[in-house]
């Protein structure tokens, strides 16, 4: 299906879940909003995924705390239905539930005000992200509030999942929204949401994001370059790769931590 902004992209699962296993890439699904989702459209689109793709070498499964491989939906702008709506889907007395079927997953809610963490609880979700890149965008999206998140998740037995972003701006399609752009200071705003995303010790980080140029948060390689309508982002006087290298650093850094943490 598609949203407002875009294609139906289904017929492209196939090319990337191969060119991910070529590379020794997982790959997770990130519902977006469409017209009329609710719990009983996403129960079929968990259905359609797992029956289609769930067997694929490359489809991420997520390994709990009780051995069981599960795969793992990021639900983005899960706030629009209420928590008595994803309750049926999510609770093990929910009136279509999909726990203990074969299509139970991880499935982890978005994170943007500070009372949705009340509703993903009571909604039956594994976990919450925050998206957003811009630091102070949302109270989700703030480093500073990193850690009362992260102690409601572990006294609730759910997932924390800090979304970390090498700066932002959107103003070539939000032109009125120049107050939320974050420069990037050389690398230095990534580094830092990096640092403060591992300061509550994480099970996962998410990067918001690989290419989503529009926003100016992506990380994939970059070299100069101007249309006639529009100047796209580059990483001058670094390398194109720049972005990718410090991802790689920080993921080789998080994982030798995450040992740490589990002494």
């Amino acid at each position: 299906m598609a949203d407002d902004n875009g294609e139906p992209s289904d017929s492209l699962v196939p090319f990337i879940l191969d060119a991910a296993h070529r590379y020794a890439i997982k790959v997770a699904f990130h519902i977006q909003p469409y017209k009329g989702r609710d719990d009983h459209t996403v129960h079929e689109n968990i259905k359609y995924i797992i029956d289609k793709y769930g067997a694929h070498a490359a489809f991420y499964k997520y390994k709990t705390s009780t051995g069981r491989s599960l795969p793992l939906f990021y639900i983005y702008d899960s706030y629009l239905t209420p928590p008595e709506s994803w309750a049926n889907l999510f609770t093990q007395s929910g009136s279509h539930s999909l726990r203990n079927t074969p299509y139970d997953a991880v499935f982890i809610a978005l994170l943007v005000e500070e009372g949705h963490k009340h509703d993903i609880l009571s909604a039956g979700y594994d976990g919450m992200y925050t998206y957003f890149a811009s630091n102070g965008f949302s109270f989700g999206s703030s480093h500073q509030n990193w850690k009362v998140i992260k102690a409601f998740c572990d006294s609730n037995n759910l997932m924390f999942i800090p979304s970390v972003g090498p700066g932002y701006i959107d103003t070539s399609i939000r032109p009125w929204n120049n107050h939320n752009t974050r420069n990037r200071v050389n690398g230095k705003y990534y580094e830092t949401a990096l640092q403060a995303a591992l300061m509550v010790r994480p099970e996962i980080v998410s990067i918001t994001s690989f290419n989503e140029w529009h926003e100016g948060t992506q990380i994939e390689k970059a070299v100069p370059k101007k249309t006639l309508t529009r100047l796209y982002l580059d990483y001058l006087p670094h390398q194109p790769n720049m972005y990718l290298e410090l991802t790689r650093r920080w993921a080789e850094h998080f994982s030798k931590e995450k040992e740490q943490w589990l002494m």
